[in-house]
């Protein structure tokens, strides 16, 4: 066997075991997702639990305006942070008491859930949109440490 053949054999087998590792990494980290926590619940069980409670709230223009809000993530990923967004609109719309989901909620529960490296296409895509950014700025300086898992009390303060 010829020396490309032996160096194409090599390349293929760090390619797949590459692939592999990637395909891994994202199956075990859906896996901790799935995982209980103290209360019994996983977070997807949270994300869904907050989903189901205010399926009834959405309308068609918030429903359009998130889905404006998320394009900018690629596709592959949309449908999970899509369910990850609206999840969080969901829980400060029921921490708030809210009988709809309104534009406010959107874009505070949008902050909320996504890491501050996002933070950049929400801003453009809302200036875009001339939505005024002032009320949200407490939000956008939050860093996503701060409020990953006590968000309400920091969102009290």
């Amino acid at each position: 066997m010829s020396v490309i053949g032996d160096y194409f054999i090599v390349f293929w087998g760090f390619l797949l075991l590459g692939l592999m590792a990637i395909g891994g990494f994202f199956m075990f980290r859906k896996f901790l997702k799935q995982l209980p926590k103290e209360d019994g619940k996983s977070l997807m069980d949270w994300e869904r639990y907050y989903v189901d409670q205010t399926k009834h709230m959405w309308g068609e223009k918030e429903k359009l305006f998130l889905e404006e809000l998320v394009s900018p993530v690629p596709e592959l990923f949309r449908d999970v942070a899509r369910q990850k967004i609206a999840s969080k609109i969901g829980e400060v719309a029921l921490q708030k008491e809210m009988d709809i989901i309104s534009e406010d909620i959107i874009i505070e529960g949008y902050i909320i859930a996504t890491p501050k490296r996002d933070h950049k296409f929400l801003r453009k895509k809302l200036k875009q949109k001339n939505i005024d950014l002032t009320p949200y700025e407490p939000f956008f300086n939050m860093s996503k440490e701060n409020y990953n898992d006590n968000w309400q009390d920091n969102y009290k303060r």
